[in-house]
């Protein structure tokens, strides 16, 4: 028998369930995985308490590495005992598990010089990088941008991208622990949202100018102070609402506050072609297995504690990546 986290209704931590489930061979285009590491996502939050809607009951999670056990009929692109990876959406949905059936389609396979450990703590969150470092805006060395949640998954990823493209990096984060993990990682200045006004602080660093763009995963709380903290025709990137949905706004918002772009991208849809995965995968497991990233496995849990997990997250508790250790 295999053990997985499940959920009969949404709402706080406490809905997730640790059971026992069966894994049956798989079916055609599917293979049985076997888990290693499984990663821990702000997003898992938000098929747990609703924000996106799922049938009940379901399981948790999108993200996780292993070994392919068995195929199906008609999966060519992995083989058994392939060490694998993947990230997605509602087709990988159900990685808390130690074993479980999965479509072939979303695995990718990892090269030697990429642990599980490391793999778990970063598919998701380094392919979300690479899009936004790669495909989001076409960034030139003297750049600047502003990176809220600094000291997150995300956020240290892309800081250490963004100084290899020889950007400026200001940082958000909430506490002093933080802001030094922060700089460490590649943030040039670092401002604590606790006590300082970021809008304000940026236009000081910036000489009045503002940033290029802003990489926003907060959402509510800090939508406004973004928007004043870009320049002129500055790109804001929201990828992500930790303190609740943006609020209802009238466009022409942007024209007053500088004829500013916008834009909410989803990772799914910047490794819906395969050759475009591919491509990011390469580019990110070239650079963490050569050591110009490194991947910062800050918190790991037994997957019977997903309860304890997902309220450390929400509390902002956590720095860095959090996997479950199967």
């Amino acid at each position: 028998m295999a053990n997985a986290v499940r959920f009969y209704e949404t709402g706080g931590p406490d809905v997730l369930r640790y059971e026992e489930v069966e894994v049956g061979e798989p079916g055609p285009g599917q293979v049985r995985l076997r888990h290693v590491a499984v990663g821990l996502n702000y997003a898992d939050t938000y098929f747990r308490n609703g924000t996106y809607p799922i049938p009940m009951p379901n399981g948790m999670g999108v993200e996780a590495s292993g070994v392919v056990q068995a195929i199906g009929e008609g999966v060519t692109n992995v083989q058994v005992g392939d060490r694998v990876t993947y990230t997605g959406f509602l087709n990988t949905l159900g990685a808390y598990s130690t074993e479980r059936l999965i479509p072939a389609a979303p695995l990718i396979k990892l090269p030697e010089t990429i642990s599980f450990e490391t793999a778990a703590a970063m598919t998701m969150r380094g392919l979300t990088s690479a899009y936004l470092m790669r495909r989001i805006y076409d960034f030139k060395a003297g750049d600047s941008i502003l990176l809220h949640a600094a000291a997150g998954g995300v956020g240290l990823i892309v800081s250490q991208w963004a100084k290899l493209l020889g950007l400026t990096v200001i940082g958000t984060v909430s506490t002093e622990l933080k802001g030094e993990i922060a700089q460490a990682h590649g943030c040039d200045h670092v401002i604590n949202y606790s006590h300082e006004d970021v809008a304000q602080r940026v236009r000081e660093l910036t000489d009045g100018v503002g940033v290029n763009v802003v990489f926003d995963s907060v959402g509510k709380n800090t939508f406004m102070g973004s928007l004043d903290s870009l320049k002129r025709r500055g790109l804001m990137v929201c990828v992500g609402t930790a303190s609740g949905p943006i609020p209802a706004f009238d466009p022409v918002l942007l024209a007053m506050k500088g004829s500013l772009f916008m834009t909410r991208p989803a990772l799914a849809d910047y490794i819906a072609d395969p050759l475009e995965k591919t491509a990011l995968a390469d580019e990110l497991f070239g650079l963490v297995g050569s050591g110009r990233i490194k991947i910062e496995i800050n918190q790991h849990y037994a997957l019977q504690d997903a309860v304890q997990a997902h309220r450390d997250l929400e509390s902002r508790k956590t720095t860095g990546s959090s996997i479950f250790v199967i």
